[in-house]
């Protein structure tokens, strides 16, 4: 056991009012290594009483406790106090607050910061192992720093409003809430289940009077999406999402196709088909040239799955349209021709377009104003954070994950300390 005066380093980074770092040592037994450091508190100090702030007299110590600090060059550090227990005037004998922890965690509340920082770039198994801490603590401080970061959130100039579901785990449905507005784009809620009580949740949350202020709201075709919408922000200008749009019209074409496909099979030409998938949903831009070449075959055959492929492709002109009125006399004739193509998967997507074709058409109100990918956007970066996090067993452990990477959540000053 070799002494080390770490004092002036600690003492750089965060200094403990009421309280002094005695000794520092280093200890090295076997294949652990660390760092510990004693804490006293400062001469004729009281201590503050836990549950009310009350200043109060010692009245006796605990046995000796330790706590994990942020460790130095690639070992544990190690903060070593004898917590008192204060006897308080209002709540009785009761143990003292610490500025370092919070409650019965024995990681430091600057561990707890240093280790969420990690978090927002690795798995939470990569942290735990990289900091040799289990993955549960690794849960319990980004815990920490959520719950921090929620209760201090500015909720102003929010004014546009993307409401989707998302799936997870084994077939799994949540409700998320963005805010889509174009100078900042976040995670505001998420609910376990997909029910007009978790939509009404959130607006029970936001509160009254911000959701008299919302100009926008992009949701999906979901009657209780747009119910709910309409009975709690009915100033809100309602737009449906493209994305949603145009995945009704590739789940059309993929149903077209694969009743094709078994049709052809059973006359023994279903080779026509095979493997064209992608080469029909994905846009001509992205595919690979083993695909624009199945495409360019396909194009030259008199199938029904093409001819749904060719009015997919002359729905994206609809995107580019600047008058509402000009959209509008696209979709009734886009709609109209789809009606007489007699392929009942995509004659039920027009009918969908025509129910729903003011909600489609206040894009054009929205433009400039909202960015027409702004949830799917941020749908695909929630996805991405839930495929790199690694089996995620509960809704608790998904909430607390997305609110970390995708709240925008404010920080405090112990964030940067040490990282």
């Amino acid at each position: 056991m070799g002494h080390l005066n770490l004092k002036t380093l600690l003492n750089s980074k965060e200094k403990y009012k009421g309280f002094v770092l005695r000794q520092s040592r280093f200890v090295e037994n076997q294949d652990i290594k660390r760092i510990e450091v004693e804490i006293i508190p400062r001469a004729n100090s009281k201590g503050k009483c836990s549950t009310c702030g009350t200043i109060g007299a010692t009245y006796d110590h605990l046995p000796e406790r330790e706590f994990i600090h942020v460790p130095l060059w690639g070992i544990s550090v190690i903060l070593l106090y004898c917590m008192r227990r204060i006897d308080c005037s209002k709540c009785g004998v009761k143990v003292e607050s610490v500025p370092w922890s919070d409650g019965k965690s024995p990681l430091t509340i600057s561990m707890m910061w240093h280790l969420s920082e990690w978090a927002k770039l690795l798995s939470w198994k990569s942290v735990s192992e990289k900091m040799k801490v289990s993955w549960h603590q690794v849960f319990t401080s980004v815990s920490f720093v959520v719950n921090w970061g929620r209760s201090r959130m500015d909720l102003s100039g929010i004014t546009a409003l993307g409401i989707d579901e998302i799936f997870w785990g084994k077939k799994k449905c949540a409700t998320v809430v963005y805010q889509i507005n174009n100078h900042r784009k976040r995670l505001l809620w998420i609910s376990e289940k997909r029910t007009k009580e978790s939509i009404n949740s959130f607006f029970d949350w936001f509160g009254n009077e911000r959701s008299a202020l919302v100009v926008f709201i992009c949701t999906d075709m979901w009657k209780n999406f747009l119910t709910v919408v309409k009975e709690r922000a009915p100033q809100a200008l309602n737009i449906l999402d493209r994305f949603h749009i145009v995945k009704k019209i590739n789940d059309a074409i993929d149903k077209v196709r694969n009743q094709e496909t078994k049709e052809l099979k059973k006359k023994g030409h279903d080779v026509e088909l095979k493997n064209s998938r992608w080469a029909l949903l994905k846009r001509p831009e992205n595919l690979s040239d083993k695909q624009s070449s199945k495409l360019s075959d396909l194009l030259s055959c008199n199938l029904k799955t093409i001819k749904a492929y060719l009015l997919k492709e002359e729905f994206n002109y609809f995107w580019q349209y600047t008058s509402a009125t000009w959209a509008a006399k696209f979709l009734k004739s886009w709609t109209t021709k789809v009606m007489r193509s007699r392929i009942e998967p995509m004659k039920a997507v027009a009918k969908t377009i025509r129910n729903h074709q003011d909600l489609i058409l206040n894009w054009f109100e929205a433009k400039g104003e909202l960015h027409l990918g702004a949830v799917e956007g941020l749908n695909n970066k929630l996805k991405s954070s839930i495929r790199n996090s690694y089996g995620i067993k509960t809704f608790k452990v998904l909430e607390v994950m997305l609110y970390h990477r995708l709240g925008d959540l404010p920080a405090s000053e112990e964030a940067h300390k040490f990282f």
